[in-house]
This record gives C-alpha cells, structure tokens and sequence, in this order.
C-alpha cells in the first residue's frame, strides 16, 4: 500500500477479507511520519494486520531502532526487510556510515535486539535481485543461485517469510517458490501433489485455484484491531456500534482491554471527545448533505429523515461510520420505520436472537459449529414527554430494561448504575460463553456526550448560522433524552409492543 490516506480505498480492500496490508516506507525515512500513520489507522482503526517496510537506505542505525520502537509502541508486529532502493538521482545504493549494508544486517539486527517481538519477511525475486539480472533481461545461472542462496541466509537469520517481486510468468514463479526453494532446502516432495501439479502446470487458472482458500468469518460482531495490545479484547458495550472508529480512538490509550466479562470501565477512562470522532471521509460529508440538509419546518421533518434511513431510502446517517443498514437492522426496519415516526428516533438496534447459526450471513459472528444469541435492543433520542409515556407503558413489561438521559445529565433508569447487561453471547463447541456485547450504564454516561454532540456538529452545522433548520436541530439537541432499552426474553419478548399506542 503506498501513500494514500483514502479511507474509502481502505473500506473497498478491506471488503475482500485481506490477510494483511503492505505500507511502503520512502527512501531514509523520507515518508516515516506518513507510512507510520497509515499503519497504525490500518492496525487500529481498520483493523487490518500491517506490514511495514523499513530499509537501510539512508538509515543510521538509530534511525532504524526509532522506527522500530515506535511501531512496536503502536501494536504493529510485521516489518518487510529491505535493502531499499537507491535514493532519488543515484543509480546505485551505497552504504551510509553507521548504517546496514544489505537486508541480512538488518534481519540479524532486528532478531537480535527485539527477539521474537516482530514478525520479520523478506523480499524474493523469481528472477532474481535486479542486481544480478544481465542486459537481456535474464540472469545467468551462477547469479540465480547466488542470489537464491542469499535468500536462504536471510530465512536462516530469522526471517519468517518471504514476500515475492511482481512476476507475470507463473511458470517461472512455480519454478523459484516450489521446485527450486523445495530442491533447495531439501524438501520432500509428497508424490501426491507433483501428480497433482503435472497436469496443470501449463493451465494458469487452475494454478492460482490449486490452493482453496478458507472462508473468512468475523471473530465478534465487531472488528477488532490486530494491534497486539488489544488480541486479548472480546467484550465492549454496544453504544458504539455504529461509530467503531471512534470507540477504538478513545480506548487506544488503555494498558489493558476488557475480556471475558465487562468489569469497571471507568477505569481505566475513556479518552476525552476531540475533532477526531466528528471527522468524516470527503464522500460521506458529500453524502449527508445531499441527504439530511433538507429544509425542516417541524420535528415531524425530523422524524422523518430518521425513519427514510430506517426504510433503507438513504444511505448516510450522522450518528453513523457504515455505510446504510447493516444486515441485521433490515430485519427490523419497518418497525423501526414505524417507531421512528412517532418520535422515537433510533440510532442503534439490534433484533432479538435465539439460537442462530454462527454461520448466519444476517447474524452470525464467531465461526460456524456455534451457535449466537441476542437480546432485542434499541437506542434512540425522543423528548420528555414521549418518554413518560414510555415509561408508564413499560410498566407491565417486566422483561424490560431502559436508561436515559439528558443532554445535562438528567438520569431515569429502571437498573442500578453498576448494572451491567450482556446483550449478546455465543456458544461453541470446547469453549466458554462468550459474551461479546454488553449495556453498560457507566460506559453509557460517556457515550451519551458523543452522542448529543452530533446532533451539532455531524448534522446542525452543515446549515448556515441562522438557519431555521438549525435552530430547530439545535433545540431538539438541547431538550431530548438518549434511552437505552432491552428487552431482557430473548425468546418471547417483543420490545416494539411497547411502543403501540403511543
């Protein structure tokens, strides 16, 4: 991956499940702070493993050591190996006073002072290093075994795996991954996969098919970081289902994640609201204004945006970082259409679930031979006097749990503040439940902030200062309630019974 910030570039790769990202790194560090960057919002925020190039060109070993340390602050454990290229204008690469002269050092430098820390690949080239590669365009056969033997000293140092050249011809490439690194190495070849390559080995398709790959699945039913500190991370609470950016950006800063259970999550606290978590890709922006910047004479207007989002009729929505309804909210959405109409404007939801296929495409997480479970849940702001009614009506709905609370911090609830409520558990085969998603009223205080907060600033101020619509978005900021309801019968419940009548 080279220098580019697009996060939409990032979503689209992300969609095709890759198993890590490639972040180049410019001649003596002369992209560091940028491939620094993007690493981290890959291993943090996109939550995709990354590999980050580092090389000898330019590089002192300080500097080296620098880069190191600070990626291995940030939970990036890959690093590509390199010589590097010669710096911009020279044609050869020359070795700096203080620095490494080839990939080997570096290899031996990094196993040596870090140990096992990182994961350490290394470049291959199917025909060879340029370096040895003579005018017509081939090299001849005592570079092609040196060069193969070099390869083989730096697995030896510690490398872990070896990254390929861009090759066209896959002959070739069959010859230097299979044949040559087998032969080389010593390899025995089972007769059953040389009889399995003859007949193909001319055949491109079923050559690049002869591997299956496996059917990626997601682990939780949220993304996690492949940040090293957060592996351990299997429990979060589910205000910020809709916004995982901006949940991980404010628990980057704890020495420990949760796990297992949901324990004191008001400590370690979490980081205080910033520019950060109301930034948005260019498209989006784009997006929500054609969308939500609409004249809104009333709150019924309100209501009205919220509900079209809910019936699938517009694809951006303030309080969210996904694109349109996620597959288990198009289960729901016509109820929410409904609900949404009278006022209650939802922002997070998720149906009752009793028993479902891990494998589910609609609900599952987790891997298959499992089975997931859910609790109905909704959030959603509406004022004062709609929640009184829906208060009173919950009355008789004794599986129900609610909180809300005021922009202020005006608090009405039915659980006790260290109440916390797993929402969501799945069980499978030769391990402990696991509880991935719970309400918790703690983590609901801080998330209660955000939440208001984009009343203005993802939605009010895309209007001119003055403008009625602004006014009218501003008040229903200033007076509504953000509630918290569950219902806690997972298997006979029906929490939009509640909201009949009202």
């Amino acid at each position: 991956m080279g220098s580019t910030t697009s996060s939409n570039g990032w979503k689209r790769m992300v969609a095709y499940n890759p198993a890590f990202c490639d972040i180049t790194w410019g001649a003596g560090g002369s992209t560091a702070d940028l491939t620094l960057e993007i690493a981290s919002k890959m291993q943090n925020m996109v939550c995709v493993e990354s590999m980050m190039h580092l090389t000898c060109t330019n590089m002192p070993v300080q500097k080296i050591d620098d880069a190191l340390d600070t990626i291995k602050s940030n939970g990036i454990q890959n690093v590509l190996a390199l010589r590097g290229d010669p710096p911009h204008g020279q044609d050869k690469f020359v070795q700096i006073e203080g620095g490494f002269a080839c990939a080997l050092d570096l290899v031996n430098h990094i196993r040596s002072k870090y140990g096992d820390y990182f994961g350490i690949t290394v470049a291959g080239y199917p025909e060879a290093h340029p370096d040895v590669i003579v005018n017509d365009g081939v090299a001849s056969p005592e570079g092609y075994a040196s060069d193969l033997a070099y390869l083989k000293r730096k697995v030896d140092a510690g490398a872990d795996l070896i990254i390929t050249q861009l090759f066209y011809d896959t002959d070739i490439f069959l010859k230097f991954g299979f044949l040559r690194m087998t032969g080389f190495c010593k390899t025995k070849i089972p007769t059953e996969i040389t009889a399995a390559l003859e007949p193909i080995k001319d055949n491109e398709e079923a050559n690049l098919g002869f591997i299956e790959e496996t059917k990626i699945s997601r682990s939780f039913p949220w993304r996690r970081p492949a940040n090293i500190h957060r592996v351990k991370e299997d429990v979060r609470p589910i205000f910020w289902a809709n916004r995982p950016k901006s949940y991980i950006s404010r628990t980057l800063g704890w020495d420990q994640y949760p796990q297992g259970r949901w324990g004191d999550s008001r400590n370690p606290s979490y980081g205080a609201l910033s520019d950060y978590q109301f930034m948005r890709p260019r498209s989006r922006g784009k997006k929500l204004h054609e969308e939500w910047v609409v004249p809104l004479k009333s709150v019924e207007d309100i209501h009205e945006r919220f509900m079209n989002f809910c019936l699938g009729k517009l694809k951006s929505n303030p309080w969210s970082e996904l694109d349109g309804l996620q597959p288990e909210t198009k289960v729901i959405n016509e109820k929410l259409g409904n609900i949404n109409l009278k006022g209650f404007l939802t922002i997070n939801s998720q149906p009752a679930v009793n028993g479902e296929r891990s494998d589910s495409p609609t609900v599952g997480w987790g891997g298959p031979v499992g089975y997931v479970y859910q609790k109905a849940y909704l959030e959603f702001f509406c004022s004062k006097d709609k929640l009184n009614a829906l208060i009173e009506k919950c009355k008789p709905f004794t599986s129900l749990t609610y909180m809300a609370v005021s922009k202020d911090g005006d608090w009405i609830a039915n659980v006790s503040s260290s109440d916390v409520n797993a929402v969501t558990w799945g069980v499978f085969p030769a391990k402990e439940i696991i509880q991935p998603t719970v309400v918790d009223p703690a983590s609901f205080t801080v998330w209660k902030d955000e939440a208001f907060e984009i009343w203005s600033r993802a939605w009010a101020q895309l209007y001119p200062e003055g403008d009625p619509s602004r006014k009218l978005l501003e008040e229903a900021q200033n007076s509504y309630y953000l509630v918290s309801l569950v219902d806690n019968d997972y298997i006979h419940g029906d929490l939009f019974a509640v909201f009949a009548d009202l």
